[in-house]
């Protein structure tokens, strides 16, 4: 669930979400889409700005790993990102983009828990 202090900020050139700014001390705190951190600690607004546009949202669209409750390890592409859930489908082979493999999904709780290995 969305912190109720953290203000999104969105690309200007699209107005597509990047994230948001968590005001923190004297300073902010940058969290990209999947409500994880990015850069330093505390930053001052501009550099918070500017490292969630860094970050972006182009790696979503990359191979990741999900730890399973045995432990082990397996491929995911994410296919879905809001507020309040991360749903994620198995994609070894390849496969999550077949039409009709009936790859396993995974919901995930938001912000994106330790067992999502975002590469």
């Amino acid at each position: 669930m969305l912190p109720p202090d953290w203000i999104e900020h969105r690309r200007p050139s699209d107005r597509e979400l990047v994230g948001w700014i968590e005001p923190s001390g004297e300073g902010f705190l940058a969290w990209d889409i999947l409500g994880r951190p990015v850069g330093d600690g505390e930053l001052d607004w501009v550099a918070a700005e500017e490292a969630l546009e860094q970050r972006g949202i182009g790696f979503l669209a990359g191979r990741h790993r999900l730890r399973v409750p045995d432990g082990t390890e397996r491929p995911v592409r994410i296919s879905e990102v809001n507020t309040t859930r991360i749903v994620v489908i198995a994609d070894e082979w390849g496969m999550a983009s077949a039409v009709g493999s009936n790859a396993d999904t995974f919901e995930l709780s938001f912000p994106a828990p330790d067992e999502l290995i975002v590469e």
